[in-house]
């Protein structure tokens, strides 16, 4: 993943559970705007992310992929610096789609994105 949108913005996931994952992204001049904030694109890239490695955890990874159908996010906060976390827990598994929720918090634990993540579970091609 070093050689992907994950690696380039620094996200690391820390922790998987069944429908729960938590990651940290770093807030540097990689997730920045210009105006020195965390950047909402660099905010819902993180929250896609943790949809889609939590998804992928609940699905036979040999037979299906899981894939973005759709996302939003509300920036509630801004933050300069430090690092974020996201913890994304499952809503919704159905048998084609997956729904999650992912909240992104800074070091002090202040809410600073709120995203709602749906996920198409794909089959593989033979």
């Amino acid at each position: 993943m070093d050689n992907s949108l994950i690696g380039t913005l620094g996200i690391e996931m820390k922790e998987y559970g069944d429908g729960k994952i938590i990651a940290t992204m770093p807030v540097d001049e990689r997730t920045r705007q210009p105006y020195g904030l965390l950047h909402g694109g660099a905010s819902v890239a993180l929250a896609e992310t943790v949809a889609s490695a939590g998804g992928m955890q609940l699905v036979d990874q040999k037979k299906q992929a899981v894939v973005g159908l759709e996302i939003n996010a509300n920036h509630v906060r801004g933050v300069r610096s430090g690092f974020v976390t996201a913890e994304g827990t499952i809503i919704h598994r159905g048998r084609t789609t997956m729904v999650w929720d992912v909240k992104i918090r800074d070091e002090e634990d202040q809410l600073i994105c709120i995203s709602r993540c749906t996920l198409a579970i794909i089959d593989l091609q033979k």
